[in-house]
């Protein structure tokens, strides 16, 4: 039985951690996943994470799939111009696209139908298709712009989940916060975890 496919985007906003941790939670989950990384994301998780990926696809995957522990084939990753992948086309689309983090750059992008890279297309497919889109957006504080943007795709049916870690399960670490984030964008993917426990099961 095939398992199911997700498609993962790192762009350049702060919050490298969001991203990589999901990574490492669906690779857990024993889902599929194809990966997109942009250019400035590299750069962001190299700073935040201390994490310097390969520029190429097939080395990325090779140096992830020993970082994670990827099953054999559960984790493609893809060049920003590789309009050959199957995230280009509706006919191929996987059953979910995070974008995590997600740049204000790729959210007015997305607002606005501009393809620049494959992220931007694999996103739109997303939308033309009417499948979970999820956008991580990381930025404060938000101009008039930003919200109109959110707005107009909230509208087209992206889901945005910004990056806004709670503090009832009191958190003790960064990873506590992470991890919060990450829960939320899991449970929108209908994907089991442990990484947090439900409201009204923490201590008062």
């Amino acid at each position: 039985m095939t398992s199911p496919t997700i498609t993962l985007a790192l762009t350049g906003a702060s919050g490298a951690a969001y991203g990589l941790r999901l990574l490492e939670q669906l690779i857990l989950a024993k889902y599929t996943v194809y990966l997109l990384v942009s250019t400035p994301a590299h750069l962001v998780i190299e700073t935040e994470m201390g994490l310097i990926l390969p520029p190429q696809p097939n080395q990325m995957k090779a140096s992830l799939d020993n970082l994670y522990q990827a099953l054999p084939n559960q984790l493609h990753v893809f060049g920003l111009d590789q309009w050959t992948a199957p995230v280009a086309s509706g006919s191929a689309a996987s059953e979910a696209m995070v974008i995590c983090p997600c740049s204000s750059g790729t959210l007015g992008a997305l607002a606005n139908g501009l393809s620049r890279n494959l992220i931007d297309r694999a996103a739109e497919v997303m939308l033309k298709e009417r499948r979970k889109l999820i956008l991580v957006h990381r930025e404060t504080p938000l101009s008039l712009i930003h919200l109109e943007n959110m707005l107009r795709l909230a509208k087209a049916g992206a889901i945005i989940l910004p990056a806004s870690p709670g503090f009832y399960q009191r958190p003790l670490q960064v990873s506590d916060l992470v991890d919060f984030v990450v829960a939320r964008v899991l449970d929108q993917l209908g994907i089991a975890h442990s990484l947090l426990s439900p409201w009204g099961e923490y201590d008062r």
